[in-house]
């Protein structure tokens, strides 16, 4: 069959040449990203250093080692105090994880971010970190990333779309920088952040995400952050019954942490003082935690390496569920600066370490890996981010499929339980709503011949203005209408007339070409409703005449807005209608003994 010259014009994507210059810019972001990610992890070591071994370094330290005593408590007051006054004098988009600022730039703010946050998240973060506080550096890192990526866009003269391309280039960047996993943060880009999936911004973002992981090999060092013992390539049956049990206890404490950050985030709402006290008192909970278990201050990456080599003892790993997991949610409800994904790691390594008592053996910290991918893939209802996440931070591809049982059963538990994950609650207290849902448009893949309608009025050129209305005063069948096009003796479009042109026009003997408006805006049968609907957007008319082609122009029907709900309203009921199509019928069941009919 012969394509019209329509269905020639469509391809299974629409990026231009744009693409490269574009994609060039985001590796430079990714560039300079790397050289963020560093610039974080060396401000992060050095206010640990200073303020509880009041010494100057860089070097990333466990604050656990302190000799301050019940002085300690304080150092996370202290930080808290300061960044209260950073978020009121400075900016208030520095208090929170990270990725939902990112994602409320992206959506409401066009993809512009103010320059002074690209300066003071990471000096939050830093200080957050830096005196104690039980979060990651990867929420702040991304936000930074894409502080930037969205500062050197404005220098440029873009769109919206190009601008968050660059934006999240940068957030994919920061992440591939800080974890040496380039792989995982442009799948968080696009589970998370592009809310497309588009080579548009998939290459930018790719490329960007790339160039910071080779740079980070020559500022940081290589991967993987956490080796571990290698793992079978096969666990067998048992093996996969306990990644199910791993992924269901993972999807409940995901639902029980993001209950109890929002809890918190509640009940300092409620408090009779200015926000911009909350993260002291939230530091408060810190101190106090440290002094009863000092392993769960600051980021924690050593103690995530300890239960990745199956060293978790049982004061550890309930130290971590409990205690990390309280400082972490009423810090992070206080609305200090911090990210979730290492508390996450942390606590799901822990949960993993109690599961090896019962579940089967697989080796050490098999368990630990699997239910660290499982609770992000749970909390963050970003599977897919959360096993190649697991891979690439241990580098062990044996434990693909134990992670993709796990994640994807905790996923499932979250998504039924949950509306919302823990980053996308924080945008819908804003007052945003945001789906999470992605799927081909109906209106891409129908086209306009299936939906137009062919039952209308249409005027000949050469006819009287009383000719037109004694058609419409007989009742042809076109209810409805409001657009009239007129055509010539072959049927070709010649130009439209509405009802208040008629309802306007003078003299029963004027010809309707005198009145016609020619050079109509028209719809294509063979277009996709997804052309004509930005057609109508661009031009704003909603009445189209349907023509055969854009060549010959001859009138095969009508297109308005109530066509397009139709089509929409097809796709729903193609979605909820159900009805069984294939019907068995059993040879062996006996044939129906007939029913005597008395006469």
């Amino acid at each position: 069959m012969k394509l019209s010259p329509e269905l020639k014009k469509l391809g299974d994507f629409t990026t231009t040449m744009r693409v490269l210059p574009i994609a060039g810019i985001a590796m430079v972001i990714g560039l300079i990203a790397a050289f963020v990610a560093l610039g974080l992890l060396r401000l992060i070591g050095f206010f640990t250093n200073l303020f509880y071994y009041q010494r100057l370094g860089s070097n990333l330290v466990s604050p656990a080692g302190n000799h301050l005593g019940w002085w300690a408590v304080l150092v996370p007051v202290a930080g808290g105090l300061i960044i209260g006054l950073m978020a009121r004098y400075g900016s208030e988009k520095i208090r929170g994880h990270g990725i939902p600022e990112a994602i409320e730039s992206i959506l409401i703010s066009g993809s512009k971010v103010h320059p002074k946050l690209a300066i003071l998240k990471p000096l939050s973060a830093a200080l957050s970190i830096g005196t104690g506080g039980p979060f990651g550096a990867e929420g702040p890192i991304i936000m930074t990333g894409g502080a930037f990526g969205s500062m050197i866009a404005q220098f440029f003269h873009l769109t919206s779309s190009e601008r968050k391309t660059l934006l999240v280039a940068g957030a994919a960047a920061g992440m591939s920088a800080t974890f040496a996993a380039p792989l995982s943060a442009i799948l968080l880009a696009v589970e998370l952040l592009l809310f497309e999936w588009k080579p548009r911004s998939l290459i930018p973002v790719a490329l960007a995400s790339a160039t910071a992981g080779a740079a980070r090999r020559y500022l940081i060092g290589l991967g993987p952050l956490f080796p571990t013992p290698a793992h079978p390539v096969f666990i067998g049956p048992a093996g996969l019954i306990g990644c199910i049990i791993c992924g269901l206890l993972a999807g409940a404490l995901s639902a029980l942490l993001t209950g109890a950050v929002y809890a918190a985030e509640d009940a300092f709402a409620k408090l009779p003082i200015h926000w911009m006290w909350w993260p002291a008192i939230g530091g408060l909970v810190i101190g106090a935690g440290g002094m009863i278990f000092p392993q769960a201050l600051g980021v924690g990456y050593d103690t995530i390496g300890s239960l990745l080599q199956g060293n978790g003892a049982i004061g550890l790993l309930l130290g971590i569920l409990l205690v990390k997991s309280t400082m972490w949610a009423v810090s992070l409800g206080s609305g200090t600066s911090g990210g979730v994904l290492a508390p996450l790691l942390m606590m799901g390594g822990a949960l993993g370490g109690l599961e090896a008592s019962f579940l089967p053996a697989a080796g050490a910290g098999f368990w630990p890996l699997v239910s660290m991918g499982a609770i992000l893939g749970g909390t963050m209802r970003s599977p897919f981010t959360g096993i190649v996440f697991a891979v690439e931070l241990t580098h062990d591809v044996n434990m693909i499929l134990p992670l993709l049982v796990a994640a994807i059963i905790a996923h499932t538990f979250t998504v039924l339980v949950l509306k919302r994950s823990i980053l996308t609650e924080k945008v819908a207290r804003r007052g945003f709503h945001l789906s999470r849902e992605y799927s081909v448009d109906p209106l891409e893949v129908l086209f306009v011949r299936e939906v137009m309608r062919t039952r209308l009025i249409a005027f000949d050129g050469s006819a009287t203005l009383d000719d037109a209305r004694r058609m419409l005063k007989d009742g042809h069948p076109s209810r409805g209408q409001h657009l009239y096009p007129v055509i010539d003796a072959d049927r070709r479009l010649r130009g439209v007339l509405t009802r208040k042109d008629l309802a306007g026009a003078s003299g029963d003997r004027t010809l309707i070409f005198e009145l016609e408006r020619r050079d109509p805006v028209v719809a294509v049968a063979d277009e996709s409703l997804r052309t004509v609907v930005y057609r109508m957007a661009e031009t704003g008319f909603t009445r189209l005449p349907v023509v055969d082609s854009a060549e010959e122009r001859r009138l095969v029907g009508m297109l308005s807005l109530d066509d397009l709900l139709h089509a929409r309203a097809r796709n729903l009921s193609e979605e909820r209608s159900r009805e069984r199509v294939l019907h068995i019928r059993l040879p062996f069941r006996g044939a129906r003994k007939p029913v005597p009919v008395e006469e």
